[in-house]
């Protein structure tokens, strides 16, 4: 029983992915800086108008850290807002590195955006 639940959650959550009017993947930055502590621990926080679609784990010591989750929003619509925030994951206050903001249009697009001290951001989203 909990095998065949398992499975069903897996499809759906499949399916909800796969009808998702806007999709965001391929999350990656280059040159995030250090800090005191040592090496960014670098994530990103993915929004869409008020809606917070989630974020990225936590990629510890990684000045180019590459992520592999990708964000599925049904309810998105051709110039909502979508919001990527990255982060320095630290023991007491995590860093804020820079936001990225961009508008959203119909098509799927790849975009880099600038963050603080020289690092980049790129990603690419499809919206339906």
């Amino acid at each position: 029983m909990a095998s065949s639940l398992s499975l069903l959650l897996l499809v759906l959550c499949s399916l909800a992915a796969a009808q998702a009017r806007l999709r965001v993947f391929n999350l990656r930055a280059t040159g995030l800086p250090s800090d005191s502590l040592g090496v960014s621990d670098g994530y990103v926080k993915v929004s869409c108008g008020a809606v917070s679609l989630g974020k990225t784990a936590v990629l510890h010591n990684q000045v180019n850290p590459w992520w592999e989750e990708e964000f599925a929003y049904l309810s998105a619509k051709e110039n909502d807002i979508l919001r990527l925030e990255v982060f320095d994951s630290d023991l007491i206050f995590d860093d804020e590195l820079g936001v990225c903001s961009r508008q959203l249009k119909k098509g799927t697009y790849d975009y880099q955006c600038s963050l603080e001290d020289g690092a980049s951001l790129y990603y690419s989203y499809t919206l339906y």
